[in-house]
């Protein structure tokens, strides 16, 4: 594999003033970027100026305590004065937790995006440039107004804007489109499509990738982007499922799915492969599958950027177990508890490095279109696996 950047940071310039702040929440994370991102450094130094000393870490040091009556602040104890600051959080972590008025409380995505907005202002305009690195963008599902309410992300972008914030770094966002509210503000979106593929080759490197034995489908219209993209670029067919939505009805904040409805070719004996951007409930996800089931396709890959599991895995577990599906496969962009990690059918892409290398490039800034569009790197991994078939893949599944 050719690497992204023959040499990630220019020693011949200057030397880079990039500063981290891993938010709570994205702490374990923030290590992984970090530790990336110390190597490629350390290793252009060798290669292309031994003058400069090596660096131990990229991360500063910060924290957003609460007080007992939940009131919070923003404290960075290292100096950013001329830092090229990029802040990192998680939204969707709901691990965290915090006391207030002697009750334990959960961070919810408001609460991190509160933290986030204190750390911005602790920072106090002394930084050259912030960059907020969100992968789950806050109000990424509300990004459109249907009727009289809320357009939380589009708002959220239009603050982080105003508190001088030049560009956000995402991953997978829900609707692209929401940039349209910041178009002088950067906004960089990318797919894990590769990675995703990466672990499926490695985790079943027994797949047939072709058009006669696996095929696509996307689980419904507004996921039919990123699947015609995989379908495009593996090659293969394309079907897809619409939902029938009772608009009349709105239960958890959406209108109940009524039926799912096929359209596209025959999926006998095929492995079938679902791409989505979220997995919540999963209940969509598992009435798909059983859809699938019943028309005598294979084996059902399901792939999600973030496999949230908001009422656990049971129902999964169940599934599995009755042979609905043989893998989950999403990312470690955001938390993901050890229940969900232990499970022999879910299969975790770390994406760290790719992160790493985003953030490296953004700082030194160098071209993304490489990064933006891995076509010709998913060729060259599809054509490697054809070539060790049936021999296991000895490759890294982080390796960029």
């Amino acid at each position: 594999m050719k690497p992204f950047f023959e040499s990630v940071f220019n020693f011949d310039k200057e030397v880079s003033n990039m500063a981290i702040i891993a938010l709570d929440g994205a702490k374990e994370l923030g290590a992984k970027v970090d530790y990336y991102l110390v190597n490629l450094y350390n290793n252009d130094i060798k290669k292309y100026n031994k003058n400069v000393p090596e660096k131990k870490t990229f991360l500063l040091n910060n924290v957003c305590p609460r007080f007992t009556t939940g009131d919070g602040k923003g404290m960075i104890n290292d100096t950013i004065r001329g830092k090229d600051l990029f802040i990192l959080v998680d939204v969707g972590n709901y691990s965290k937790t915090y006391n207030m008025f002697g009750v334990l409380n959960r961070m919810s995505p408001d609460d991190y995006y509160a933290d986030l907005k204190r750390i911005i202002s602790a920072a106090g305009g002394k930084a050259k440039s912030m960059t907020v690195v969100m992968p789950s963008l806050y109000g990424g599902r509300q990004h459109r107004r249907n009727a009289r309410e809320s357009l939380d992300c589009a708002q959220m972008l239009r603050e982080l804007e105003t508190m001088g914030v030049s560009g956000v770094i995402t991953f997978d966002a829900h609707d692209p489109r929401v940039q349209n509210a910041v178009p002088l503000m950067g906004f960089d979106n990318f797919l894990p499509t590769y990675q995703i593929l990466k672990a499926l080759l490695k985790a079943y490197p027994e797949v047939n990738i072709d058009k006669n034995n696996f095929m696509v489908v996307s689980p419904d219209e507004g996921a039919m982007g990123r699947n015609i993209y995989y379908a495009s670029v593996l090659g293969i067919d394309l079907g897809m499922f619409y939902k029938r939505r009772d608009t009349s009805t709105v239960v958890n904040g959406r209108n109940p799915i009524v039926a799912h409805e096929y359209i596209g070719n025959d999926v006998r004996d095929k492995d079938i492969f679902v791409a989505d951007d979220i997995i919540a409930t999963g209940d969509s996800m598992l009435k798909l599958c059983t859809e699938l089931k019943e028309r005598g396709c294979g084996k059902i890959f399901l792939t999600a950027t973030y496999a949230l599991f908001t009422e656990g895995v049971e129902k999964f577990e169940k599934a599995y177990k009755d042979g609905l599906f043989t893998a989950v496969l999403s990312t470690n962009l955001t938390y993901t508890p050890e229940e969900v990690k232990s499970r022999p059918w879910f299969v975790q892409a770390d994406l760290s490095k790719f992160m790493a290398y985003i953030i490296a490039a953004v700082d030194q800034n160098k071209s993304l279109s490489t990064l933006l569009d891995p076509h010709d790197k998913i060729k060259e991994l599809i054509e490697k696996f054809n070539q060790n078939k049936p021999q296991q893949l000895s490759f890294d599944v982080d390796e960029e």
